[in-house]
């Protein structure tokens, strides 16, 4: 499932609509759910979203105090670890999102590799499904996350699920541990498909030339096993949020 293709001419405005999106789509659901659920990712463009967000005026608009967070994977690396997405989102945004009423209780971060479950990992996996399954729908395992935010790889990664590794053909559990990471650190935790394809929106977040590639291959009918991005898709919508560098391997007439 493709989805839509919408390019923005570089990667600050790409944050900067992204940010203006997200705020329209955690309001929305909030008046008709009563609270939202948002996923969150790491690298430098899910920074670059939540410096757009604390620095737009509207985010005050948001009951930040109903609004849950989570990650899509996580570097199984101590806790404030410098490579960790959850201390990259702290720096970026959430400390000063705080101030706006955003509850420690409701952002659920991964455990740290010197959490409760110590280096246990498959623990630390299991310990994520289960803080998934308290904040679900009776009778769901995960909740129906309002928006999932997904960077994506230059090969085709998304979360921690890559080419051919056998967390892609996980459909009976909700998160995963996946111990060779091709990318260090080689131990993460990561949401799996059945969690990512529950979400109302996934929205794809790319910039940058060194991901067109990426793009092109997701967008254009690659398999799961070349390319995991193919694998995600929204209930309700699935977006590509690109800029102009990442878009240079579409084929023209694609970035509408």
């Amino acid at each position: 499932m493709t989805g839509q293709i919408i390019v923005h001419p570089s990667k600050e405005s790409l944050a900067a609509a992204s940010a203006a999106r997200l705020i329209t789509t955690v309001i929305d659901a909030q008046a008709e759910r009563g609270e939202a659920h948002v996923v969150l990712t790491g690298g430098s463009m899910g920074s670059a979203i939540l410096e757009a967000l604390v620095a737009t005026p509207a985010a005050e608009a948001i009951a930040w105090e109903l609004v849950h967070l989570w990650w899509g994977d996580e570097r199984f690396l101590p806790e404030n670890d410098a490579d960790r997405n959850a201390t990259q989102a702290f720096q970026a945004g959430l400390a000063q999102l705080k101030r706006l009423g955003l509850d420690d209780s409701t952002i659920h971060q991964m455990a740290a590799s010197d959490g409760p479950d110590g280096d246990d990992i498959e623990a630390a996996a299991q310990r994520y499904a289960r803080a998934l399954a308290d904040e679900a729908a009776e009778g769901s395992t995960v909740p129906a996350f309002d928006v999932l935010m997904l960077g994506v790889g230059p090969d085709a990664h998304v979360a921690s699920l890559f080419p051919g590794k056998d967390t892609l053909a996980l459909t009976d559990v909700m998160t995963a541990a996946e111990l060779d990471s091709p990318k260090p650190p080689p131990q993460r935790i990561t949401l799996t498909y059945p969690a990512i394809n529950a979400a109302r929106q996934v929205w794809f977040l790319v910039s940058g030339e060194d991901k067109a590639a990426a793009v092109a291959a997701a967008t254009g009918g690659a398999s799961v096993s070349e390319a995991p991005a193919a694998g995600a898709h929204g209930t309700e919508a699935t977006l590509w949020l690109i800029d102009e560098s990442a878009a240079v391997g579409l084929p023209r007439g694609d970035d509408d």
